[in-house]
């Protein structure tokens, strides 16, 4: 799977780089690309809320100052009332920004310092307080500027980024401008589609400045997002004379006393996927329960690894961990399933036992933790995981060597060299047997033939997009199993 047929998400010190290579290498002035960039937010904003009453920009002392400057110029220029409102001292401002401001002032834009209590409850607020280059929790006059921003109520456009939003990773570094529209530029920074940036962004607008592809080609990103049209594109239609046994036989392995109906979701979700056979290696207590929900699963009591032998020789691909825990039994057969050497999904216990030591990571395998499961697996906080989820999903690929799915907002998938981002999904899916659902999905395209990235690629967009559509009937009490039937209708 070919990552550059999606959209290219950059870290703030690599859409840094496209500014450069922009300006230095293609000869396109600063100031110019700056202009440009007003230009888009203004425009943008004028088809959002067409006759402000007034528009107050928030201006600070860099580059995204400079952009504000503009915009305010513009919307003077248009006859629509305009305050800047400056955080930070004017000797402070320099290169394009000083240009962009001393262009405002010439053409008369009002320009205040920002004091407390200037921000009025009227128009449109536009956020250029920050930027991409914040490297800390906001402070001062910043802080103050952002919370009365959030408290006036008025509606809001971000400049590049809310300011306080972390652009490498969407946490928000103390405080954060709430945007009800964000226009992005040149390139899209990853955190915007990740953590808590969902809650911060409003309605996400790209512009690339007109900037030759060339400069693309000039600083690769090393993260894109995905895109589901796209990726379904990797699943082959079936022929006329297609039978079961070309698209695999699954082994959910898992379903500990009083856990069941874990390993009966995976199991329903990878039929609902595609795969030829589903098999599930349970509790003996478990097997009628699994038959009387979904005559079309083939479950099987096991007492050990050594019944589970033959379970094991019959599949083409393994789920381990749904229902699993990690009783005796549990390990038993988690060390027989890692020891088959059959391609396998690993969630939930099997991750702990993992964690534990328990058994090693090994080739194809396919891990989908959760932030708590990775910490665990990296030997620090989930709050740590959190922190930087990006880093997190490759320091977890180096560590095991297997394909990683970091669940969460911004799902992320980790191997091959790659970093993949899904956006598709929602808060309603924060709810227990959703890991479950997804460990199928993705063990049902790897059986069908799809190489383990593009799978879990696949699965977690599918699993997201359906989560999506069951969600437009409200997100409260939004179940795993209302997923499933989704899955079929997404797959066509």
């Amino acid at each position: 799977m070919d990552p550059s047929q999606f959209e290219a998400l950059y870290t703030a010190k690599q859409t840094r780089a496209l500014d450069r290579c922009a300006i230095e290498d293609h000869n396109i002035p600063g100031i110019t690309l700056m202009s440009r960039a007003a230009d888009a937010t203004f425009d943008s904003m004028i088809n959002h809320w067409p006759e402000p009453e007034l528009v107050q920009v928030l201006c600070g002392t860099g580059n995204n100052g400079g952009d504000g400057f503009l915009v305010a110029d513009l919307a003077h220029k248009r006859g629509i009332k305009t305050i800047v409102l400056q955080v930070g001292a004017s000797d402070k401002i320099s290169g394009d920004a000083l240009l962009a401001r001393n262009q405002a002032l010439a053409n008369g834009v009002d320009i205040q310092p920002f004091e407390d209590g200037a921000v009025l409850s009227l128009g449109v607020v536009v956020d250029a307080l920050l930027g991409t280059g914040l490297g800390g929790d906001v402070r001062g006059d910043y802080l103050e500027a952002i919370t009365e921003v959030n408290a006036a109520g008025t509606s809001v456009v971000a400049v590049d980024i809310p300011s306080g939003l972390c652009a490498d990773t969407g946490r928000v570094l103390g405080q954060a401008i709430k945007a009800d529209m964000t226009v992005t530029f040149i390139g899209l920074k990853r955190g915007l589609f990740a953590l808590e940036a969902m809650d911060y962004t409003g309605d996400l607008q790209f512009a690339d400045l007109s900037v030759p592809s060339e400069v693309y080609q000039q600083v690769p990103a090393d993260c894109h997002r995905l895109e589901l049209e796209l990726l379904l594109e990797e699943l082959r239609p079936r022929p006329a004379t297609a039978h079961k046994g070309m698209y695999g036989t699954v082994l959910v392995i898992g379903g500990d006393y009083g856990m069941a109906g874990a390993a009966a979701m995976a199991a329903e979700a990878a039929l609902r996927c595609g795969a030829g056979l589903v098999k599930v290696a349970t509790r003996p207590e478990h097997v009628s329960a699994l038959v009387a929900r979904a005559p079309e699963v083939m479950p099987l009591g096991v007492e050990s690894g050594d019944e589970l032998e033959p379970l094991l020789a019959s599949a083409d691909v393994l789920v381990v961990g749904p229902g699993l825990g990690q009783s005796p039994w549990s390990e038993y057969l988690l060390q027989a399933a890692v020891a088959s050497g059959k391609p396998m999904v690993l969630d939930a216990d099997g991750l702990n036992m993992l964690a534990g030591g328990k058994v090693k990571a090994r080739d194809g395998m396919i891990i989908t933790p959760h932030p708590g499961e990775a910490g665990r697996l990296l030997s620090c906080s989930t709050a740590e995981v959190q922190a930087d989820r990006f880093a997190a999903a490759r320091a977890l690929q180096q560590q095991t060597g297997a394909v990683v799915v970091l669940k969460g907002n911004g799902s992320l998938i980790a191997g091959d060299g790659q970093l993949l981002l899904s956006d598709y999904g929602n808060p309603g899916m924060a709810t227990g047997g959703m890991g479950d659902v997804l460990g199928g999905v993705i063990a049902s395209l790897l059986a069908q033939g799809l190489e383990p990235v593009a799978a879990s690629a696949l699965g977690v967009c599918l699993h997201g997009a359906a989560g999506d559509i069951a969600a437009e009937e409200g997100m409260r009490g939004l179940l795993a199993t209302d997923l499933i039937p989704w899955l079929r209708e997404l797959l066509g």
